[in-house]
């Protein structure tokens, strides 16, 4: 069964599912102490932000090379996020376990994305 190509890059699973990782990141950034706002949730946000963002933005790219690029990118901003909660746990700003499957989920599909990217005709 051949797949719809997507139209947009809100048409991604991959997009949907770091969209909804920043909106978690925002809720739970909310509760961190405000001596905070400049530093870690500024920064947690900022490379959560960047996850989608550069898979948007890769979306139109149209080499292969150009477009696995941006995706490099986003899971680059991933493994920043993934310090930055484990930072935040080690401060006492919550328990980040949800947000750590999440950005396991966004991980392996921003993975087995770029793979298609790599392994696709056009």
């Amino acid at each position: 069964m051949k797949r719809t190509p997507a139209k947009s890059f809100q048409d991604l699973i991959v997009w949907q599912k770091a969209h909804q990782f920043v909106l978690s990141v925002y809720r739970f950034s909310e509760n961190f102490p405000s001596k905070e706002l400049y530093g870690l949730t500024s920064q947690i946000r900022r490379a959560a932000i960047s996850i989608p963002a550069n898979i948007a933005e890769g979306f139109k790219k149209r080499g292969k090379a150009d477009k696995v690029r941006f995706m490099n990118i986003a899971q680059g901003s991933l493994e920043e996020c993934r310090y930055y909660l484990i930072l935040a746990k080690d401060l006492g700003y919550g328990d980040a376990t949800s947000l750590t499957l999440q950005i396991e989920e966004v991980s392996k599909l921003l993975e087995a994305y770029s793979a298609s990217i790599l392994n696709s005709d056009s």
